[in-house]
């Protein structure tokens, strides 16, 4: 099979840095850095083949761009962006150098940090028919009554409850973003899954106001904690944000 050049993501230093063993692929390819000028691509051997798009190739992709993250601002490249050799790569820093500069320039000293917001499965529901009275009262007027004598009635319970959680989430929403989004550069929603998801967001942030913005995740936890389990995860390469597609081909 032919070899070419996997490319992770760009930078912004146009040094050599060789970063070990770590390229996509499970060969033990070197992962380092093909420069023009102040700007590099991170790039390893590889194999010109279509990656499949498992667990374990992305995170191999998500891993070598995090090693290069460690000291640098970076732009995430997409997955699966191959090319020849190391001449086209300069070739395409040199096309591309305006707007690569451009978009390091605007994501420098900027991080992502993702937060997920769920409905505690047993206390939401609970909490749906204290809240909802009418719910409430439906359903202890069914419960003496046989379930075949109230098919109907129980189909529009569940409605009643699925209207009512889908209440409770937009409050909820509102809440976490009014809290959140004044401390953020950009957000970027994300698909929810499952009934109970309230919020799968991405939040690009200035650096220097991370622990404010932890503290602020804290206090959401402190006031809401009983009822929505947070999950907080940073810091992220800026997929959300960033996600470069060069055109390798024709060049």
């Amino acid at each position: 099979m032919e070899e070419g050049k996997y490319i992770y993501c760009i930078m912004h230093n146009g040094k050599y840095i060789d970063y070990g063993f770590l390229g996509i692929g499970d060969r033990g390819d070197k992962i380092y850095t093909v420069g023009y000028k102040d700007i590099s691509a991170v790039v390893s051997n590889s194999p010109i083949k279509k990656y499949s798009t498992s667990r374990e190739n992305f995170i191999a992709h998500e891993k070598a761009i995090e090693k290069v993250m460690e000291n640098y601002d970076v732009l995430p490249v997409r997955f699966c962006t191959i090319t020849e050799d190391e001449d086209i790569i300069k070739k395409i820093l040199e096309m591309e150098y305006d707007r690569f500069k451009g978009l390091l320039n605007w994501i420098k000293g900027k991080k992502e940090l993702g937060v997920k917001a769920i409905f505690k499965k047993d206390v939401i529901y609970n909490h749906i028919m204290e809240k909802y009275k009418d719910i409430k009262a439906l359903k202890e007027k069914l419960s003496s009554l046989p379930p075949d004598k109230t098919h109907y009635q129980r189909i529009q319970i569940g409605r009643m409850v699925e209207i009512a959680l889908e209440k409770e989430k937009e409050m909820f929403k509102k809440k976490i973003s009014d809290t959140l989004s004044p401390l953020s550069v950009e957000v970027k929603d994300n698909f929810t899954y499952g009934e109970r998801m309230i919020i799968n967001s991405a939040f690009l942030i200035e650096k220097d106001i991370e622990d404010e913005f932890d503290k602020e995740i804290n206090g959401l936890d402190e006031e809401y904690g009983n009822i929505i389990k947070f999950k907080y995860v940073g810091t992220l390469p800026p997929f959300n944000f960033v996600n470069l597609i060069i055109q390798t081909k024709g060049l």
